[in-house]
């Protein structure tokens, strides 16, 4: 194997001084098919393999150990089995005469190769997610169960929290009517775990068969749909996050109030607090540096600074809205841009 020195020399004289892969090969004395792998690789490869090893022994038992595998998803955790029962259940149920030690490593790497894979999250603006969470609150003298309705914009971490008595399709319509208006507009798509107040059925290819009353929903504030895999909430974590930070730090004391009106003025004040909180968090970190983000992001780009700060609501919808909600109805822009994109600094929201 060839040093790093020599690949480095190789690589130095080939790229830089301009010599051909033959040229270099008659310099350093190697053979030019070793030039052109130096030119593939910074640093030497190693030994690369073509295709994984054979296992005389295990491999006709591969099947056996893989269904054995599949099966144990579906039983309870603690009930599953090991890489020592397996060995175990090969020897005695199917004659198998290796050692347990190649059994371990296969369990080891299927089991590896099984995980879920995770990748960075990045959150673009104009996006929302939406939920629906439980607490106990005292209402009007009666210690009752909140259903309440969340939305979050994970761009900005605006959020919106509203309690009602019962997680109804009331509620779920008019959560939304509340959150755009509280928002100052609609986001440009919303993710949802698959209620059934939105999703009448999910049909063989995956795709979701939507109820009348949300697909009524959806036409008239013209936003996308999106929805989360089945059991997995951490598909729209933003919002599950949401619905406990608000249980932990809106309803806590177990809130106590007249009516439903006054204990959503509270969580409308908790949200607008929340969100002024991250101002404050937003300016501190920024004071010193705007000027160094200014510096090193693109003249395109510098006009935009200050609209990816979480903020409050706009007091006033902008001109060039495509839509902006208004109490319980929508209206059009009257001086509507058709080709321009409005981005709101209330929610870093593209429209």
């Amino acid at each position: 194997m060839k040093g790093l020195d020599l690949y480095l020399k190789v690589r130095h004289a080939v790229r830089i001084e301009g010599l051909s892969e033959r040229a270099a090969a008659r310099r350093f004395g190697i053979d030019p098919r070793t030039v052109n792998k130096m030119m593939k690789f910074s640093v030497p490869p190693g030994y690369l393999r073509k295709k994984p090893p054979r296992k005389p022994k295990l491999d006709p038992f591969i099947p056996v150990i893989d269904g054995i595998l599949g099966d144990d998803k579906s039983r309870p955790k603690k009930q599953q089995h090991t890489a020592k029962r397996i060995f175990e259940r090969l020897r005695d149920e199917h004659g198998f005469a290796g050692g347990i030690t190649i059994v371990k490593d296969y369990v080891a790497g299927w089991h590896q190769r099984a995980q879920e894979m995770f990748v960075p999250l990045m959150h673009a603006p104009g996006h929302a997610q939406a939920d629906f969470g439980e607490a106990i609150g005292v209402i009007g003298g009666v210690e009752q169960k909140i259903h309440f309705f969340a939305m979050d914009l994970p761009h900005s971490d605006a959020c919106f929290v509203v309690a009602y008595p019962a997680e109804t399709t009331e509620a779920f319509c008019d959560g939304h009517v509340r959150a755009f208006a509280f928002f100052g507009g609609v986001p440009k798509s919303i993710l949802y775990d698959n209620t059934r107040i939105a999703v009448a059925g999910i049909l063989g290819d995956g795709k979701r068969q939507r109820t009348r009353v949300f697909s009524e929903l959806q036409s008239h504030y013209l936003f996308e749909d999106r929805f989360g895999r089945l059991g997995k909430g951490n598909d729209k974590g933003k919002v599950e996050g949401l619905v406990g930070y608000a249980r932990r730090n809106f309803l806590v004391p177990i809130p106590v109030f007249d009516s439903f009106a006054a204990l959503n003025a509270h969580l409308v004040a908790c949200c607008h607090a929340a969100a002024g909180e991250w101002l404050t968090v937003y300016a501190l970190m920024t004071r010193r540096s705007a000027s160094g983000w200014s510096a090193i992001l693109p003249p395109s780009r510098r006009r935009c600074l200050r609209l990816t700060m979480p903020a409050r609501r706009c007091q006033q919808a902008s001109p060039r809205c495509r839509w902006c909600a208004i109490g319980s109805t929508t209206t059009r822009c009257r001086r509507p841009t058709v080709t321009a994109m409005c981005w709101c600094a209330a929610t870093s929201t593209k429209w």
